[in-house]
């Protein structure tokens, strides 16, 4: 790695856009959360649980996942782990955020929506006052029916009204092998009617086909993941020339096998062909590190220039939903300090 490059990488103004908040969920606050409210673990150790991160797949993975979220049950809960994230999001120079919550993976266990909202939305706004600011995302679980989104959608209706400044869109996350994007027409519709911004999971472990769903009968604005868009000329040349970004989560990508080896991660040539890609976390306390940590990965791996990484945080401050100014003044931090000399003042 080159240790200049990555220093200069570390510092930098950057937007993350694709974090599942559930997955910032750390096994030390998973145990405290577990204490505070009399759930008992599968795990008697932080140390066993680290070590049942070994996942083969997405659905290996998504088994734990939900077993770790079932000890957030009180608005205090969702505070304290979005909290962890905003701080460890800070310390990353990451100066805008627009995060996933997944509300069916506490409605099924008597956690209502608002409840949830409410702890992530303190803790958001305690993080804007210190310099991040922040969106949120309500995602659809795919392996649940349409008719499951579309209740919880409804359920959700009075909240996109009341925290209208934050709730500003709605994803589709999950297990994506034999659910397709076009299972979810309809609610993503009822959503498009209301105004907010779309985005859904495509192309991870799913094939190109179904970004293309994603894109014709969604209509999303972001694309998650989409690494696997790179089989597919045509698809690739449409996200360059529409410049629909794609979210793309390096470490992730490796530690659920999407790609056996870093090195051969597809970003660099969606990147060399014009795509909007750009780094995430996607679920960093499973997957081995926050945004910085991916940037180094990827970095390492793909031998990527000064110039490929700039391009890196100008696209995910380009794919931020901000206005226009709030773009702009984005990108322009970003230049004064990638090409004004990093001395770390670039970045809040």
């Amino acid at each position: 790695m080159n240790p200049t490059l990555a220093d200069k990488i570390a510092r930098a103004p950057k937007a993350e856009l694709h974090i599942h908040i559930e997955g910032s969920l750390e096994p030390e606050l998973i145990f405290e959360l577990a204490k505070r409210n009399g759930v008992t673990l599968a795990y008697d150790s932080i140390d066993a649980l680290r070590a049942a991160y070994a996942f083969t797949d997405l659905q290996s993975f998504l088994d734990i996942y939900y077993a770790g979220a079932s000890v957030l049950l009180h608005e205090r809960d969702f505070h304290d782990m979005t909290l962890a994230y905003v701080e460890r999001a800070l310390a990353d120079h990451v100066t805008h955020t627009e995060i996933f919550f997944d509300p069916q993976t506490h409605t099924e266990r008597g956690v209502s929506i608002a409840t949830a909202v409410a702890g992530i939305e303190s803790a958001l706004a305690e993080g804007e006052r210190r310099g991040l600011t922040s969106k949120l995302i309500l995602c659809f679980l795919r392996h649940l029916p349409e008719e499951d989104a579309l209740k919880t959608f409804d359920e959700a209706l009075p909240l996109f009204d009341h925290y209208k400044h934050r709730l500003i869109g709605v994803g589709l996350d999950s297990s994506e092998r034999g659910h397709p994007p076009s299972k979810f027409e309809r609610v993503f519709a009822k959503a498009r009617e209301k105004g907010l911004k779309l985005v859904a999971h495509a192309g991870e472990e799913g094939p190109p086909a179904y970004v293309f769903e994603a894109l014709d009968l969604l209509k999303v604005d972001r694309v998650d993941h989409g690494v696997r868009s790179m089989e597919d000329p045509a698809l690739v040349a449409r996200l360059a020339d529409s410049r629909i970004a794609l979210t793309v989560c390096p470490l992730s990508n490796l530690k659920l096998r999407v790609f056996d080896d870093m090195a051969k991660h597809t970003l660099k040539a969606l990147l060399d062909q014009g795509v909007a890609v750009m780094i995430n976390s996607d679920d960093p306390a499973y997957f081995g590190g926050y945004v910085n940590a991916n940037y180094f990965a990827i970095l390492d791996a793909l031998k990527l220039n000064d110039a490929e990484c700039y391009t890196l945080l100008k696209n995910s401050l380009e794919a931020s939903f901000v206005t226009d100014a709030e773009r702009l003044a984005m990108v322009a931090k970003l230049d004064a300090y990638w090409h004004g000399g990093h001395n770390g003042h670039g970045a809040a």
